[in-house]
């Protein structure tokens, strides 16, 4: 099975690309966890893009905050699927990074989920490497499946509480 890299551009972005990890751990997929700065640490950034699919790698995660460009800087150098956490920040609540993340130039495509939405990144992740794995694939249904069945109890609940 390919690997999934999460890159964050500082460690203060660990607890949230850490709820990635978690996921994709649910899953059972392989993962790595790296800090690369698309400003600090371009030349690092760029190599471990332009190596991933030679080192395994399936969809690469990229969380950063702020003008968030690490998500473009990878997705400059590399073919895979490229899916950009913006981060929250304090000044602009991660819609600086929102943008910055969202809108990259024609030719150069990031998927982009929600600000701090690292369980989507991670399930977007798997769906990708699903694509080319059918165990996975029956994962993710099963997953579907409980969080169907899950919300349909607490329907339940809520009804026989309220609706008498």
């Amino acid at each position: 099975m390919k690997k999934v890299a999460i890159i964050m551009g500082s460690d203060s972005d660990l607890p949230v690309a850490e709820k990635a990890a978690a996921k994709l751990e649910e899953f059972g997929v392989p993962y790595e966890v790296h800090i690369f700065s698309a400003h600090r640490t371009p030349d690092e950034a760029g190599s471990f893009a332009r190596n991933a699919r030679a080192a395994g790698f399936g969809v690469l995660i990229a969380a950063a905050g702020m003008a968030a460009h690490l998500a473009g800087a990878l997705a400059a150098n590399t073919t895979l699927p490229v899916v950009g956490i913006p981060l929250k920040s304090k000044n602009l609540d991660g819609v600086d990074a929102l943008l910055s993340t969202v809108q990259m130039p024609s030719g150069i495509p990031v998927a982009t989920v929600a600000i701090d939405g690292a369980v989507n990144a991670a399930l977007l992740s798997v769906q990708i490497l699903a694509l080319a794995d059918e165990t996975l694939a029956d994962k993710l249904t099963a997953a579907r499946a409980a969080a169907t069945e899950k919300v349909l109890a607490k329907n339940a609940a809520v009804e026989a509480r309220f609706n008498k």
